[in-house]
Parts: structure tokens; sequence; C-alpha cells
């Protein structure tokens, strides 16, 4: 009754006109935001934090909060139309995502997109709802061991994203691990792997590696093969732009899984949606009838992924709110502005400040339905972009990328590691290499580096804590499960055919 009551309060507050308004140009301007490649929702919302200082705290929260869901809304149009991966969470949409594009299911892929981030959209804030104080709890019981395991997990979904050779994708893993290792360390402060340029000292930026590696690499590739002057195919009938029913029903339980992960993952402080998507992706493949198909075009591999990317966010707003805790960048910001305003999140938020807390969640469904009305209209109109011909589309491409890369520091630097890892990426191309798992180690090795050295420091050294807590050994010998299941599998295989 007490949910119950408050969510009424909370509507009561979301459907003030001027609300509705902050909340409807939070949503716009996240959109914009989500298809701009490397600006993102965190330094969007860093940018705009000193304007809404002078704003109601409500009304202020509920803008911010519109950015944070519509840029992940937005985020898969560049992925799926043009192979450029706006932030972590969408290189995986774009595996299958452009491979739609590539066939003429662009429209599909984008409304299935927008579908899947309602969807898992709305189970997170409805789970944020209900949920939030025992699954904040339950969250409080993972420390340094417990996120080394879930990041060793992260890591063992190489066997699903890896293609047909697993020695392949881990040493692609490993060159993306040891990526991430390049800067200055931050418990020592040594600089590791810069060969005497200050440039690298705060090391590699994602957007960097993952646009040179997908965008850049697959323009390359297309151009080495000599495609067509011509442009893409995209259906002429908005019935043809959107998901069939037969793709819609293919997906519904990759909208299941990616709800489910995403908001588990969500929840983890410092998990992040980049990991909540490349599980969910690897949980869809896993359990599929056609594994084989994943990354030709299935749009069950655009679901998942984008489903996990949008329930992460009403995840992460539990710490946020229930304890005050961050799970990443954008929320840090938005723990700065609540209390700028004032308002003290954490157990004691729905008490002192209800009205913001029971506000911004109402807004929230508010604001996840409005991005469903701005998204799947737009739909015809972002897959227009295919009709350009190829010689005008690969130079927008490189132009965007170029931009994107500059973008991230000024640095005319960063366009010299952007060719870099765009040869690099076409040279794996054509020898094999999957460049996912280069990814994956990139984004989780950071993370995983510093959960396994403060979990060592926790026990002086002894390595065994990392096996003597339940979670964090049920979830690594969940990793080793998964690792050494394609061995398993083949010799079971090689038994059988002796046999018969």
């Amino acid at each position: 009754m007490e949910v119950l009551s408050g969510i009424g309060q909370g509507f009561a507050v979301a459907l003030q006109p001027i609300n509705l308004f902050w909340c409807f140009v939070g949503c716009l301007l996240g959109t914009i935001v989500g298809v701009l490649p490397g600006l993102g929702p965190a330094a969007t919302i860093a940018l705009l934090l000193p304007l809404t200082f002078g704003m109601d705290p409500t009304g202020g929260i509920i803008m911010l909060a519109g950015i944070y869901f519509g840029a992940k809304y937005g985020g898969s149009t560049t992925s799926i139309l043009l192979n450029i991966p706006g932030e972590a969470s969408s290189v995986v949409t774009c595996l299958d995502g452009y491979q739609m594009a590539r066939n003429g299911r662009a429209g599909a892929a984008l409304g299935i997109a927008a579908i899947a981030s309602f969807v898992a959209g709305t189970f997170g804030i409805v789970a944020l709802t209900v949920l939030a104080p025992p699954v904040a709890a339950f969250a409080l019981r993972f420390s340094s061991p417990e996120y080394f395991a879930l990041m060793v997990l992260g890591l063992s979904l190489v066997v699903v994203l890896g293609g047909s050779s697993l020695l392949k994708a881990l040493l692609s893993l490993l060159v993306g691990l040891w990526l991430t290792s390049i800067g200055t360390d931050l418990f020592t402060s040594q600089s590791r792997f810069t060969f005497g340029s200050s440039f690298l000292l705060g090391g590699i930026d994602f957007m960097i590696i993952a646009v040179g590696l997908f965008a850049v690499a697959g323009v390359l590739e297309s151009i080495q093969q000599g495609e067509e002057n011509t442009p893409l195919p995209v259906p002429r009938t908005l019935r043809a732009l959107l998901p069939s029913w037969e793709e819609l029903k293919a997906c519904r339980f990759a909208f299941l899984n990616g709800s489910v992960v995403g908001f588990i993952v969500g929840v983890l402080p410092g998990a992040g949606s980049a990991i909540a998507s490349f599980i969910a992706y690897g949980v869809e493949k896993a359990v599929s009838r056609h594994p084989e198909k994943f990354g030709t075009g299935v749009p069950e591999g655009v679901a998942a992924p984008e489903g996990a990317n949008n329930a992460d966010s009403g995840g992460a707003l539990v710490p946020l709110l229930t304890l005050g805790i961050p799970g990443g960048g954008t929320t840090a910001i938005l723990l700065a502005a609540l209390v700028v305003w004032g308002v003290k999140p954490g157990p004691m938020m729905m008490q002192e400040s209800p009205q913001v807390f029971w506000g911004l969640v109402a807004s929230l469904y508010i604001g996840n339905l409005m991005l469903l009305v701005l998204n799947l209209p737009l739909v015809p109109l972002f897959a227009q972009i295919l009709r350009i011909p190829l010689y005008v589309l690969f130079p927008m491409i490189l132009g965007l990328s170029l931009v994107g890369a500059y973008s991230v520091s000024d640095n005319l630097l960063n366009l010299m590691l952007l060719s870099g890892f765009g040869l690099l990426g076409y040279a794996m191309a054509k020898f094999g290499f999957p460049a996912a798992p280069l990814v994956l180690g990139f984004v989780l090795g950071d993370s995983m580096e510093r959960a396994v050295r403060q979990s060592l420091t926790m026990s002086m050294g002894d390595p065994s804590i990392l096996v003597e807590r339940p979670i964090s050994a049920v979830m690594l010998a969940m990793a080793a499960l998964i690792l050494v299941s394609p061995v398993l599998m083949k010799m079971a295989r090689r038994r059988r055919i002796a046999g018969s």
C-alpha cells in the first residue's frame, strides 16, 4: 500500500505541465545525444548540470533522467545503420543490427531496438518501484572478490562471441586486456606501455577502439571487396519497414532475457551496461535453437543487448536512490546534482524527499512511453540513410568517426589511433580474428584488474579469497564451465562419430 500511495503521489507530481515539459526535453535531448557518436549521456548531463541549479529539484532530476534514458534509446541508431557504436553497450548491437541493415531489414532492426528498449526499460522501472530496498541490500553483499568473479564470467563469453575459432577469440581477448592496461597504474601511479608518450598516460578512450574496429574497418573491408556504389536495400512501405510478427515472436524471450539480465547487472555498482549487454547477448546465443546464425542478422541479437542496455538504467538507479551509491559516471553526476539541490539520496530519501523520489520514478514511466512514441515514427526516417549511395555513405561514416574521435580530447593524435585501430580491425577481419572479444577485454579489463588487486589487498596477498566466498566461487565455476564446454562438446562429438 505504501508503494501504491507513493507512486500515486509521484504521478501527481510528474503529470504537472512543467514537469511533463522537462521530461520531454530530456527525452528529446537524450535521443539526439545517443545518435551522435562520442558524446554520451554522462558528458551531456555534466554540460547541462549548471543550467539546472536554479530549477526545482524535481523538474531538474526528471530532465536529467530523461537524457539518461533517451541516450540509451538513441545509441542503437548509428550501431544499426552505420556500424558506429557510440558507447560500450552499443558494440553488441552492431554484430546483428548492422547485418540486418545490410540484409534490407534496417527498419525492422530499429523497430526491434525501440520495442526492446521500451519493454526492458518498463521492466527496470517496475522493478525499481517494487524491489528497490531488498535488491539494494543484496547488492551490498558484493565486494571486490565478487566483482572480479563477475568480470571473469563476462570474459568467458568470448566462447559465444568468438565464432568458429576459440583460439583466435582468446588471442583477440588478450589484446583487449593489454590495451586496457596502457596508461597510469591506479595503485602505484607508474606509467605502463606508454612508450614515453605523455598522451598515453590517460590510456586509450573506448570510442577510439570501438569505432576504429567496427566503423573504419568495415568501410575498408567493403571498399576492398569492391561493393557496388548502390544504396543498401530499404523497403519502401511502412509495413515492410517495421518488424514482422515472426520477428517479434522470435524476440519474445530475448525481451525477457535482456530485461532481467540488464536490471540485475545494473543494480551492481560499477558493473555497467556494457557487461549487461554482452551477458544478455551471450545468454541469448547459448539458449538459441540456431546459435550459428548469430552475427549474420538475427533479430534476437538486437533485442537482447538493447533490452539489457535499457533495463540497466533502472537497475543503476536502485543503489543511487536507496543507498546513495552511484554505479557509474552518469549516476555519479546525478548524485552530485541531487546533493547540490539539497536532496540526500539514501535509505531515508523516500521519507525526507518523497516528492523528488516518487516524482522521478513516475516520470520514468511517462518518459519511457514518450521515448517509444518519439522513436518508432522516426524509424522510416532513419532508415532512409541507407538509400544514400555507398560512395557518399562511406565518406560520411569516416567523417562521423573522425569527428567523434577528435571530440574525445580535441587531440589530433586520437585520429592517428583511430586510423591504426581501423587498419587493425581490417587485418583481423581478413585473418578471421573476431573484433568483439577485443572490445570485451578492453571494457572489462580495467575493472577486473582493480577488483583482483583490491581483493588481494583485503586478504594480505592470499588468492584463496577469490574462491572462499560463495557468490564469487559460484560465478568462477560457471565461467570455467562455459570456457571448457566447447572442448567437452567436441570430445563428445568425436566419441559419437567413433562409436558409429
